[in-house]
């Protein structure tokens, strides 16, 4: 590169940049990088001064990195150059700097982009080698990318030897390169196949692999935990991280339309949100501090604050020994807290997001949802409302005796919410819990301080989400800490957004995995989180 470079004009200057890139400075006021790909190379620059700022692109098509400067037109706002061999250089326009420089440069499209009607067209592909099938008079390559699969056509008669070599070497996962014609065939997938002109190994991948990505060979769910990078490259299992990003935005867009601020709360925290033990301790400097298991307090200081309506998607931890196919120490919660709410307006925000997730999915998953095979039905709102009283009765008359004991101010073990989810067969919110079971700032009914203003949002598999009318008069709030056996001196920060003016408001938090594992019929909570931490398991 440095002897390419060495014909630039006096008057710019070059220095190392990147991954062998270089900078280039020039004194008529252009940033120019250079990079080089293997057919095209490409320089860019800011015009700066007279000329209106924008990220501008030169393509230099004949294969050399060198080129002369001329001076930009600052009323047409171009940059103009030329070659070694005198041939113009062209220059393009972006619109915004997401146009990345790699797409310019490789021109590269996934599989999804190519269907029949683009027949006698070149283009390049990028992916991975998922299978290789040699039939004798011709080789079949199916390369995979993020968007599916694409049949790389070989016949041995018409393909240059060494691309023929190429491929009897490359090992099945190894990151290639293909530019070839797209040629119609019914019979490839997606009706199209690749007749290449071109195929570069990017990256070997090392045999035998930690996982076979085909589905020819399974494994066990901590066999594929432990080489996880190689999981998720199955379909299947991608198929799932893509339904989980769309529910996201799908969430996003949601509490956006209902005048919800996002908000980002401190993970680090000094005390307990819930009360209770179950908090992961870490050292903070010269003191204790704890990993957040819920974002609640800060949610309600939001509302002293006059957010009005907030929202967060953030972790949480939780210490719980609990070794089961729907439980994680670190979980993603989806919190809301609303100002001049009760628990029956959040409620209904809650069924209408649920309803809104399940035909966003279903509308725009297509693709996922086949891989998965599966077809999901979008729950009717509103939903059904039960009472915890009413819940124990329901269990109760099944006469089964693993309930006989089961008595009003009992939690509802997992066997109580399978029974119960047996029976009503839908979404359905469970209502006026005893107060005692319910965190300190849980509103209590006005008619009876046993009963609270909360409720759980239950699908019949498990328990979703939890939410309240919360306690907004201090005089209360403290009291009910102090009942639960907790220092109300530990929790002065929070309390004291009671004492000036705290406006009564209700919330909920949504746990995202159960969504997921409950919508896509999943048995363990562990295939929903790329990392899943639990009891056993912090690595990978």
């Amino acid at each position: 590169m440095e002897k390419e470079l060495k014909d630039l004009p006096e008057d710019v200057k070059s220095d190392p940049g990147p991954r062998g890139s270089k900078k280039l400075r020039g004194q008529k006021g252009y940033r120019i990088r250079v990079g080089d790909c293997r057919i095209l190379y490409v320089i860019m620059f800011t015009v700066k001064g007279p000329v209106e700022l924008a990220p501008l692109i030169a393509i230099v098509s004949n294969g050399t990195l060198t080129v002369t400067f001329d001076t930009p037109d600052a009323k047409k706002g171009f940059w103009s150059g030329r070659g070694l061999s005198g041939e113009p250089v062209t220059i393009r326009r972006l619109k915004s700097i997401p146009e990345t420089i790699l797409n310019i440069m490789q021109e590269r499209v996934y599989t999804c982009d190519i269907n029949p009607s683009m027949a006698g067209t070149k283009k390049t592909l990028m992916g991975w080698v998922h299978e290789i099938r040699d039939l004798g008079g011709i080789v079949f390559l199916v390369l995979r990318d993020r968007e599916g699969f694409a049949q790389i056509t070989l016949p041995k008669k018409r393909i240059d030897p060494e691309i023929l070599e190429v491929v009897k070497r490359v090992p099945r996962e190894s990151v290639i390169r293909v530019t070839g014609t797209v040629q119609e065939d019914a019979r490839a997938p997606n009706g199209y196949e690749i007749l290449p002109e071109e195929i570069e190994i990017l990256n070997q991948a090392n045999s035998p692999l930690p996982l076979d990505t085909t589905g020819k060979v399974g494994a066990e769910l901590d066999t594929r935990l432990d080489s996880r990078f190689m999981d998720l490259r199955k379909p299947e299992v991608l198929a799932i991280f893509k339904i989980r990003n769309h529910v996201l935005v799908t969430i996003r867009k949601f509490l956006d339309e209902h005048g919800f601020l996002e908000i980002n709360t401190p993970k680090i925290v000094a005390t307990a949100t819930e009360g209770g033990t179950a908090l992961f301790p870490i050292t903070y400097f010269d003191r204790e501090a704890f990993l957040s298991q819920s974002p609640q307090l800060f949610k309600q200081i939001m509302m002293a604050a006059g957010f009005d309506r907030v929202w967060e998607i953030a972790p949480i931890f939780r210490a719980e020994e609990h070794d089961t196919s729907r439980h994680l120490n670190e979980a993603t919660s989806i919190d809301i807290e609303a100002s001049f709410m009760d628990h029956e307006d959040v409620m209904r925000l809650l069924e209408d997001l649920l309803a809104r997730i399940y035909a966003s999915v279903r509308n725009e998953c297509e693709k996922a949802l086949k891989d998965l095979n599966l077809q999901i039905e979008v729950p009717e709102t509103p939903f059904r409302r039960i009472t915890y009283t009413d819940a124990i009765d329901l269990i109760k008359s099944t006469d089964n005796p693993e309930f006989a004991d089961l008595e009003w101010g009992d939690d509802l073990s997992s066997a109580c919410e399978h029974e119960l989810g047996r029976i009503i067969g839908e979404h359905y919110f469970i209502t006026d819990w005893p107060t005692a079971s319910k965190p300190y700032y849980t509103m209590p009914s006005t008619t009876d301080p046993e009963i609270s203003l909360s409720f759980d949002l239950m699908h019949p598999k498990m328990e979703l989400a939890s939410g309240s009318k919360r306690i907004h008069e201090v005089e209360l709030l403290t009291s009910k800490i102090d009942a639960m056996g907790l220092n109300p001196d530990s929790f002065e920060f929070y309390l004291r957004a009671f004492r000036f003016g705290m406006p009564p408001h209700a919330g909920w938090g949504l746990g995202l995995e159960r969504v997921l594992m409950t919508m896509l019929d999943i048995d363990n909570i562990r295939e929903v989180v790329l990392f899943p931490r639990d009891m056993k398991r912090v690595s990978p």
